[in-house]
C-alpha cells in the first residue's frame, strides 16, 4: 500500500491537473488518504506497550521503590502497602484516560487532514489549474499527522506528572494529611507559572481534616486546597504538594491554642515515659 505522503502527492497531482469535477472522485481520494494516515499511525499494540512501559515505570519508582515517601515525611510504609489497590486502581484509571485522549486526538487528526484536502480539492476550478504551490499544499495537508507523534508524547507527559499528583493525593487523604505545603519544581529550563511561583513555600489547609474537626488548628493565610489548582491540574504542570501530618509540623499561625496545648500534652507524657 502507497504511504501517506505517497497517496497525498498522488491526489494533489491529480486535482492540479484535472480540478475539482467529481464528489465521488474527492469522496474516493478522501477515503484513500484516511486509510493511508490510519497505516502510518503507531500500531495499537505498540501504543500500549508504550502506555504500560510509561506509566509502569513512574509507579514502580513512586509506589515499589518508595520515592513518593519524600512527599510524605512522617508516613509509614504499612500505610503505602494498605492503600496498593487504590493506587494500582489509579493507574488503570489513568492509562485508560491516556488511552482515550490519544484516540481523540487521532480522530481529530483524521479530520483536520480530510477537512484540508477537502477544503483544496474542491477549490481547484474544473480542468485543473497551474498555479497550484504543491510543496506548500503538501505540508499544509498532512502538518496534522506529522505533529501526532510530538502530541501523543506530550498526552503522556502531562498524564504522567496528572498520574504521580493522584496517588500523592490518595496517600495524603487516607493518611490523614493536615496540609500540602506547595513546592514549584526548580531546574533549569522549565518555566514555572506566575501564580505557582507566588505559591512556593505557602501552606494550604486540607478541608474536613481531623485536627480541624477536633479543633487542633485552623486554616492559614493561604486558604485551603480545594480553592486553587492542584499540581499537575494545570497542562504540564510540576509543581507538587509536601504533605504534613502533625500539628508541630504546621506554620505556628495555623496551631490553636487547643493544638498547642494537645502538643504540650504529648511533649509531656513522652518526656515522662523517657524519665
Amino acid at each position: 500500500m502507497a504511504s501517506f505522503f505517497e497517496t497525498i502527492s498522488e491526489a494533489i497531482r491529480e486535482f492540479e491537473q484535472t480540478g475539482f469535477d467529481s464528489v465521488h472522485r474527492l469522496e474516493y481520494w478522501l477515503g484513500k488518504i484516511r486509510e493511508s494516515a490510519a497505516q502510518s499511525l503507531t500500531p495499537e499494540s505498540v501504543l500500549e506497550e508504550q502506555l504500560n512501559k510509561t506509566f509502569g515505570s513512574i509507579y514502580r519508582r513512586m509506589i515499589d521503590d518508595g520515592q513518593i515517601v519524600k512527599n510524605h515525611p512522617g508516613i509509614s510504609r504499612f500505610t503505602i502497602d494498605r492503600l496498593k489497590p487504590k493506587l494500582r486502581g489509579e493507574l488503570d484509571r489513568r492509562m485508560a484516560v491516556s488511552r482515550g485522549l490519544i484516540k481523540l486526538n487521532r480522530d481529530a487528526m483524521m479530520e483536520k487532514v480530510s477537512q484540508r484536502f477537502a477544503g483544496w480539492a474542491s477549490s481547484i476550478p474544473d480542468g485543473g489549474s497551474r498555479a497550484v504551490d504543491v510543496k506548500e499544499t503538501k505540508d499544509h495537508i498532512r502538518k496534522a499527522l506529522t505533529s501526532l507523534p510530538f502530541t501523543e508524547r506530550r498526552v503522556m507527559i502531562d498524564q504522567g506528572t496528572k498520574f504521580v499528583s493522584s496517588l500523592n493525593e490518595i496517600i495524603a487523604t487516607d493518611g490523614g494529611a493536615l496540609a500540602g505545603e506547595w513546592h514549584i519544581r526548580k531546574s533549569i529550563g522549565y518555566n514555572n507559572r506566575p501564580d505557582h511561583k507566588e505559591r512556593q513555600g505557602k501552606v494550604y489547609a486540607i478541608r474536613g481534616n481531623w485536627a480541624l474537626q477536633k479543633g487542633l488548628m485552623k486554616v492559614g493565610p493561604a486558604g485551603y486546597t480545594d480553592q486553587i489548582t492542584k499540581p499537575g491540574e494545570e497542562v504540564f504542570c510540576s509543581c507538587s504538594y509536601r504533605y504534613l501530618y502533625a500539628l508541630r509540623d504546621l506554620p505556628s499561625d495555623m496551631v490553636t491554642r487547643k493544638g498547642e496545648e494537645a502538643m504540650e500534652e504529648a511533649r509531656a507524657k513522652i518526656a515522662a515515659m523517657r524519665g
